[in-house]
């Protein structure tokens, strides 16, 4: 089943349900999605973007929950954190299951040897890589560092 229909599945079980905080995340996700897709045309895109792009959508979206989650909790006020907590729980559904960090180093060392990545001039294969074999199920901010840590030898 495609990360699209998903959605849509989704969205009528918590509109049955009545669950206001689901049916108003995957709106937003779905209305996200449609401006990915529309962007997406000019470069000859037209059935939408990929289920990989779909994940890293996603992945960013909970990124910003995340921070914003921090700054209402600095801010004092924890109803509004407690809000893109719940919308982070509603977005998560639709990721797969994310990679440990010793996961992470072992696609990360299984990687480099395929490609024979000896110094940081090839980290962007790497990425490359990672993102096109594991898109949704690691965090490439943390990814980037540990690449970088294991091509410059440290």
């Amino acid at each position: 089943m495609t990360l699209r229909t998903q959605f849509n599945d989704s969205l009528k079980d918590a509109m049955r349900a009545k669950d206001t905080r689901a049916v108003s995340t995957i709106r937003m996700i779905l209305a996200g999605l449609k401006d990915r897709d529309i962007a997406a045309r000019p470069r000859g895109v037209t059935d939408g973007i990929d289920e990989a792009e779909i994940l890293s959508m996603l992945q960013a979206l909970v990124k910003q929950r995340n921070e914003s989650a921090a700054l209402y909790e600095q801010g004092g006020r924890p109803e509004l954190a407690q809000q893109e907590r719940e919308e982070i729980a509603v977005i998560e559904r639709f990721l797969p299951k994310q990679m440990t960090d010793e996961e992470s180093a072992a696609a990360i060392d299984a990687i480099v040897g395929e490609l024979g990545a000896s110094s940081i001039k090839d980290m962007g294969k790497v990425m490359a890589e990672l993102k096109a074999r594991h898109a949704g199920q690691m965090d490439f901010a943390k990814a980037g560092g540990l690449v970088k840590a294991r091509l410059s030898g440290k």
